[in-house]
């Protein structure tokens, strides 16, 4: 099968480049990039080929596949909320070829069988996009006994995590830096001190706080999670892996403290890398006014301050690349009391338009910059293969219109949820197509 896509704008930044031009596709593979003079080549090089096809992307940019490194997929075991068919749709829709997906599954990704289950499900059910497990820290996600991380790897889990239950005893976790970096994986961290949050996930319910403490909290009279327990989290985390020599990734950044923490560490030679979620710098905890369980996420929707200080880190490097950390929930959990809703919020479809309309319109970064930290550098940081156009890589691709204006409607959205507080919220940006592997896995009708 041969592809050639044409006169699109190329931007790719693990070469640089940005560009208009051809791209030709064959055997999954990127065969070559076409430009200028030698365009007439990419005609002859089809010519003959059996099953070729041409998409005509004058107008669009061509990218490298998105690289999405924080997904609930809620597979196996939450299959109501989103199942495998649902949540790769939904991706392919948002020009995501790659997802890795976390372990607060039922049962957790704690052992091999069940890092097996996803990759099967995935094979069968995963409409193209790439899946690919991270193991839990611990078994049964409880935090008290480490889980076979090797054995993991061995099957298949590219990294291990303790999202949804934050590690909080730093002998436990510097067992865990510590047996990670036996292993040569990286340990991706939910941080927050929930000593002073409540209790964060455990503590839905059962008087825990459940958003950003400040202003607003106090206004609608709702328990708060400050933002100083993600500092401290962050600063413990940073301290142990400097003392183990362990590679550690800061999921979903959140405050103005955590990106500071997170760039001394930097500075200090710790080998840590962070992420942000686009939600956390495209809206602040005034969207839980009215109690509005739709913008209940943990970490909180927090202030303009620590929006800014986001910003900033991704300008400087402080922050490495975005992710979504995409989390659905059923309509009936999301419509109980504001206390007793799920954390979290659909994020997939909403990533490249919120990145457009938040980052590069208002001039904080280029479209390069923002391409690049949803492909090459996520990429780089768990060792995918992808996030980059070059010649002989695997043939992901991602074409949309920066330019597109749309509204989002949540009833549209293909995920199984659509819990989402972005509903009825003019975008910026719109995928048109999406190829894995050399295959166009969705396309806009």
């Amino acid at each position: 099968m041969s592809l050639l896509i044409k006169n699109g704008r190329i931007i790719d930044p693990s070469q640089n480049l940005d560009i208009t031009g051809d791209v030709l596709i064959a055997d999954g593979k990127i065969q070559k990039i076409i430009t200028g003079a030698s365009a007439p080549l990419s005609d002859r090089s089809l010519s003959g080929a059996e099953g070729k096809s041409t998409f005509d992307a004058t107008g669009l940019v061509v990218s490298p596949g998105l690289i999405d490194i924080h997904v609930h997929l809620r597979v196996p075991g939450q299959e109501y909320k989103e199942d495998m068919q649902t949540g790769t749709a939904a991706a392919a829709r948002a020009g995501v070829t790659t997802v890795c997906t976390m372990p607060n599954t039922k049962p957790p990704i704690h052992n091999r069988s069940v890092v097996k289950e996803i990759l099967q499900r995935a094979e069968e059910e995963g409409n193209g996009v790439k899946v690919l497990p991270i193991g839990s820290v611990s078994i049964d996600n409880k935090n008290e006994q480490l889980s076979e991380m090797a054995e993991l790897l061995a099957a298949g889990a590219i990294a291990v995590s303790d999202d949804a239950f934050p590690l909080q005893d730093a002998g436990f976790t510097r067992r865990v830096f510590q047996y990670a970096k036996t292993c040569d994986t990286i340990v991706m961290l939910h941080c927050e001190d929930t000593s002073l949050t409540g209790g964060g996930h455990a503590g839905v319910g059962k008087g825990g706080g459940v958003m950003n403490e400040g202003i607003i909290s106090q206004q609608l009279g709702l328990r708060g999670m400050p933002a100083v327990s993600e500092e401290i989290a962050i600063f413990k985390a940073c301290a142990l892996a400097k003392e183990t020599g362990a590679r550690i990734h800061i999921l979903h950044t959140s405050t103005a403290g955590g990106v500071e923490q997170i760039r001394r560490a930097k500075k200090d030679g710790i080998n840590v890398t962070a992420e942000v979620c686009p939600h956390h710098f495209a809206i602040t905890d005034e969207a839980c006014l009215g109690y509005n369980t739709n913008a209940k996420m943990n970490p909180p929707l927090r202030t303009q301050h620590d929006i800014d200080a986001l910003i900033e880190g991704l300008k400087d490097g402080a922050i490495d690349l975005i992710s979504t950390d995409h989390a659905p929930h059923a309509a009936h959990e999301k419509e109980l009391e504001f206390d007793a809703a799920p954390f979290g919020i659909l994020r997939l479809e909403t990533l490249l338009p919120l990145g457009i309309q938040c980052l590069v319109e208002p001039g904080h970064l280029t479209l390069s910059q923002l391409i690049e930290k949803m492909t090459w550098t996520p990429a780089k940081v768990l060792s995918l293969p992808g996030g980059t156009l070059r010649e002989g890589a695997i043939a992901d691709v991602t074409i949309f219109d920066p330019n597109e204006e749309w509204i989002l409607k949540a009833q549209d959205m293909a995920s199984k949820s659509k819990n989402t507080p972005f509903d009825g919220r003019e975008m910026q940006g719109r995928v048109k197509a999406t190829i894995a592997n050399g295959e166009i896995i969705w396309q806009e009708k």
